[in-house]
């Protein structure tokens, strides 16, 4: 069974004040069970359950690359120290190039690209609430498209690219969406959207390095891409010239880069792009309590928490009406839902609705009445704005 990303797009927390009293006493929430960090050679960690490390404190060497295995439930990684960091060296979440057997992989945090087709059988569309949808190798109207994040893609076809999600404060951490892909002898996968990185520090981070979480195109053309993700850095002081790069694959869109600090005044980073980076000082890695959206049950199985992707295929025979319930904590209003079955193959199919989480409704349960295809894995994603 592949690994489909499987985020929940958590409601945007807008948090629009913080007092300086709390930004002199701001902790990243780190640990420190994981000790020191000490990047000298190349490496890649395996991403824990839930996303987070919890380090003393971080240095990665010049000319060295600190890269992540995704975990189960594909978790962003949040790299919280309780000393400095230093970042003189390259940290990747890049996305995965697609290709004539599957579509890229999605960095950590991010979504996957569509299947490529082949002979009688259709291209699937990326995954991701700006995922692009499936199309022909070609960069007319039916042709494959890419995803999007923060920015809609410049080129390639114009009605089967993703659509903007997520907000400019990057709370929830969300990552970018997978391109579609294209149908051929074999056809192409779409390409993986870039991972979703926080980089935080009780003290300060020095960046002189490079960050990205880029998306990467797809093998044998050039327009269903997969999105750029997602990097924020969160530290009373952040000083450095250092990249923090959330490029697209060509004709993809960008993704988003947050920076929150007391003192920037040592900042001068090259950001790509500006068009989707925003500064300020909203002194909180996580807002408690997080509003969350989860998958309960799905076909008549019902789905523990933190599972990872929720994937569905009914056998042969099997009734194709079926039963989803999505389950809202902690919003404290009545949430619109978006709720999105992405097939292997063939195009993907959204319902939405709205559930009440409102006053003694916390937690709230809301049933789908859906129709999934018969023996065709597919994956559940569900999302709010």
């Amino acid at each position: 069974m592949s690994n489909k990303a499987n985020l929940i797009l958590r409601g945007c927390v807008l948090l629009l004040a913080v007092a300086p009293a709390l930004a002199q006493n701001f902790s990243s929430g780190s640990t420190g069970s994981d000790g020191a960090l000490n990047v000298t050679t190349d490496t890649t960690l395996d991403v824990p359950a839930g996303g987070i490390f919890n380090f003393t404190t971080i240095n990665v060497a010049a000319n060295k690359n600190l890269r992540f295995k995704r975990n189960a439930a594909n978790s962003p990684v949040y790299l919280l120290a309780s000393g400095n960091v230093t970042i003189a060296g390259n940290i990747s979440v890049d996305g995965g190039q697609g290709g004539s057997v599957t579509g890229g992989i999605g960095g950590p945090g991010g979504f996957d690209g569509g299947s490529p087709g082949s002979i009688g059988v259709p291209p699937g569309a990326g995954y991701g609430p700006g995922a692009g949808r499936p199309g022909t190798q070609t960069i007319t109207a039916d042709g494959a498209g890419g995803g999007a994040f923060g920015t809609v893609g410049t080129t390639g076809s114009s009605q089967n690219k993703g659509s903007i999600y997520g907000n400019a404060l990057l709370i929830p951490m969300v990552g970018g969406s997978g391109g579609g892909g294209s149908s051929g002898t074999p056809g192409s996968g779409g390409g993986g959207g870039g991972g979703a990185l926080l980089v935080s520090s009780s003290t300060r981070i020095d960046h002189t390095g490079s960050l990205y979480a880029r998306g990467a195109v797809y093998q044998g053309g050039a327009y269903s891409s997969g999105s750029g993700g997602a990097i924020r850095l969160v530290a009373p002081l952040i000083a450095g010239n250092g990249g923090i790069s959330v490029d697209a694959g060509t004709g993809a869109g960008l993704g988003r880069i947050r920076v929150d600090a007391i003192d920037r005044s040592a900042m001068n980073f090259n950001f790509t792009a500006a068009s989707v980076t925003s500064v300020g000082s909203l002194m909180l890695v996580f807002p408690t309590p997080l509003p969350r959206l989860d998958i309960t049950e799905a076909a008549g199985t019902v789905i523990p928490d933190n599972s990872g992707p929720v994937q569905v295929q009914l056998p042969f025979g099997s009734t194709p009406n079926r039963t989803i319930k999505v389950r809202a904590r902690d919003f404290n209003s009545k949430v619109p839902i978006t709720l999105v079955l992405t097939p292997d193959h063939g195009a993907s199919v959204t319902y939405t609705g709205m559930i009440d989480n409102t006053g003694a409704n916390n937690p709230a349960v809301a049933s789908f009445d859906v129709v999934l295809p018969i023996n065709e894995q597919t994956t559940v994603n569900v999302y709010s704005k």
